[in-house]
């Protein structure tokens, strides 16, 4: 009992963590903030943006967003391919819970955790990673977090 005490809160943080890392995001519809987590240490990080060389505008004239803006999520799993990390066994924070397009990258990365604190109205994202066996944990954090001391 004490351990899953222990998990939760370290899921707390690092989702507060992924949070604080969406305020990078120059998007205006929606900052999202990813971390991979293995073994207590980051190992990557992403938010939701353009590719690296492109203006960081997320949105055109009619605020849609670009097609191809990135999700935190991917963008925390291409960082790791060209890093010496790998994320076999790891947990995803996310801000968001992840589209069915983001989910297939978590399963192919190895990623056996995904821990998230907002829901969207398409469940797709969810119930693929569900259906690949791994662990999903929605939490929000202005509900649920626990008194800091």
């Amino acid at each position: 009992m004490e351990q899953d005490n222990k998990q939760r809160d370290l899921d707390y943080r690092y989702l507060r963590m992924a949070r604080i890392w969406a305020e990078n995001s120059y998007c205006e519809r929606r900052h999202v903030g990813a971390l991979v987590v293995k073994d207590k240490m980051i190992i990557s990080d992403g938010y939701n943006g353009t590719p690296s060389g492109f203006e960081n505008i997320c949105e055109d004239a009619d605020g849609v967003t670009k097609p191809y803006v990135l999700h935190a999520e991917a963008n925390a799993i291409t960082k790791l391919a060209r890093s010496n990390n790998n994320s076999d066994g790891s947990t995803l924070y996310v801000t968001a819970s992840p589209c069915i397009e983001c989910s297939k990258l978590i399963i192919q990365a190895g990623i056996k955790r995904v821990v998230y604190g907002e829901k969207y109205r398409l469940e797709d994202g969810i119930n693929l990673l569900k259906r690949a066996h791994i662990e999903v944990v929605y939490l929000n954090p202005e509900e649920n977090e626990p008194e800091q001391e």
